[in-house]
């Protein structure tokens, strides 16, 4: 299948319908809605629970690694399907051990927003028009003006005192963590599904920079440093710490602080957000081998 829509929801709703049409080893669920009623849609390939976790597009103008991650999901199905190596990774060994779920939009407001302007926010169409300015391009938060990648909780107060030092008090296309930790139903939503599915692994894709950062805190696992530097040198991006802002409030973050397990951001692509369509195909193929390897780690 042709990934060579931007992500919409309608597009979106569309890949997950084919994929399931054509690969009967895959499920879909959804795991609650966004602020504008949008359905947060779950893949998952053998068992969900215990599984791996891939997630995309939790910032709106990152909606390119939703395609990476619809594209990745259904080489995945295909090969599994025939008893294929993927990238030679046994996938009917690594997914017994472990399922993968992806989540290939978390905020898909922010994404339809991104692409669309302003009347993509609907019921929230003049609160999004006086944020943005007319820049719906690097519009990055929810319909509410919160950035989700802020608002997981893990070193609250560091990243409250870093948005006022930032001149950040109040809903913003960009970086403001919301009026309180898990405030927002993208952020509750998959706080639940790690909870209830008991994630094993957990990797956020976001872009770009070609980085992974592994590490939050003392209760990150040992593990991770190695898996973060297989997973690396697979692709050819850099293992890192983020800095700043990015420092804290974070899926990965939170995941890490919560569970103790191995928890990663992966930066997709070098450029300007949002990465244009035609970076796709270099891109993924860049990262595959990388993708392929994760689910046997």
């Amino acid at each position: 299948m042709e990934f060579n829509k931007p992500p919409t929801a309608e597009n979106v709703e569309n890949y997950i319908k084919n994929i399931l049409k054509n690969h009967p080893c895959s499920k879909t669920f959804c795991m609650g809605k966004s602020v504008l009623g949008r359905r947060l849609p779950v893949l998952s390939v053998g068992k969900t629970a215990c599984s791996t976790l891939f997630v995309g597009a939790t910032h709106g103008s990152e909606w390119l690694t939703s395609l990476v991650l619809l594209r990745f999901f259904e080489d995945v199905c295909r090969d599994f399907e025939h008893g294929e190596k993927l990238c030679g990774i046994n996938l009917a060994s690594a997914i017994a051990k472990r399922g993968l779920a992806v989540i290939p939009v978390l905020n898909p407001d922010g994404v339809e927003i991104n692409i669309r302007g302003k009347s993509a926010a609907l019921s929230a169409e003049k609160h999004i028009e006086r944020l943005a300015k007319g820049d719906y391009p690097h519009w990055n938060a929810n319909a509410r003006g919160v950035d989700i990648n802020h608002n997981f909780g893990a070193g609250w107060e560091i990243l409250q005192e870093q948005e006022r030092e930032n001149g950040i008090f109040g809903p913003a296309p960009r970086q403001y963590g919301g009026p309180r930790h898990f405030s927002e139903p993208e952020t509750r939503a998959i706080c639940g599904f790690c909870s209830t599915f008991d994630v094993q692994r957990l990797y956020s894709f976001h872009s770009q920079g070609e980085e992974i950062y592994w590490y939050y805190g003392p209760r990150t696992p040992f593990i991770s440093r190695e898996i973060a530097a297989e997973f690396a040198s697979l692709c050819g991006y850099e293992v890192t710490r983020p800095s700043g802002m990015a420092s804290h409030g974070g899926l990965k973050d939170w995941y890490i602080e919560k569970f103790g397990r191995p928890g990663f951001t992966v930066e997709i692509g070098l450029g300007e957000n949002p990465l244009p369509m035609e970076y796709f195909d270099e891109i993924y193929e860049k990262l595959k081998p990388a993708l392929a390897k994760a689910l046997a780690m």
